[in-house]
């Protein structure tokens, strides 16, 4: 398979411009937008090492940050919800707008407080997304639109992040989409273990590959 090409962007949204990186290999029949959690950006190691993963699967990655520099300055708005799920409905639709990606298939892959927002932007694009992935999302933070989300979802949860664990086996509950919750036997939030993380890429990029082509 030839190199994914690679783009720099930034993304116009109302009054700010949002920069990420956008890389499709030849032939991507789908595209995973990466909602990154509270504190961390487009250049997280962790986001960053799945997302290659899911690029060896022949589909694309758009790896973005949800807030500006100035505004993650301000702890607050990496718990606006509301905010970033605004952001990412926006960016799904720039992306509608582009000619390399406008056919898509489009995944979100969320993890923490961004999996709130992929949920949510899911529940209100609708059939317009194909799949949502969350990895030690904070899924609770969607609740209310679970049951709206129509797309297939995939929880990933550490086995020891008994807190997130409970969270996201109750948000499952309300989910009414082909769905299944993925536990990574004995990994915490971070997923910092041996091989826990390439557990997660693979999970991740498996789910995609196959509901995105």
């Amino acid at each position: 398979m030839s190199q994914p090409s690679e783009h720099l962007v930034s993304i116009p949204v109302n009054d700010v411009e949002l920069e990420g990186m956008i890389e499709i290999p030849d032939g991507a029949t789908g595209l995973v937008v990466f909602a990154h959690g509270s504190g961390s950006s487009r250049k997280s190691p962790r986001n960053n090492f799945v997302a290659e993963v899911i690029r060896e699967r022949g589909l694309g990655t758009l790896l973005f940050d949800l807030l500006t520099e100035a505004e993650d300055t301000d702890r607050d708005n990496r718990f606006d919800i509301q905010l970033l799920t605004t952001r990412l409905v926006a960016v799904t639709e720039w992306l509608r707008d582009r000619d390399d990606t406008a056919d898509l298939n489009v995944g979100y892959f969320g993890s923490s407080t961004g999996a709130a927002s992929a949920l949510r932007a899911a529940a209100r694009r609708g059939g317009d997304i194909d799949a949502v992935v969350s990895r030690g999302g904070r899924v609770d933070l969607a609740e209310g639109r679970l049951g709206e989300v129509g797309a297939p979802t995939l929880f990933i949860v550490g086995g020891d992040d008994t807190q997130v664990l409970e969270l996201n086996r109750e948000a499952y509950d309300q989910l009414s989409c082909e769905k299944e919750l993925h536990v990574v036997e004995g990994a915490g939030h971070l997923f910092e273990g041996e091989r826990e993380l390439e557990e997660v890429a693979d999970v991740a990029a498996d789910w995609f590959a196959e509901t995105l082509r």
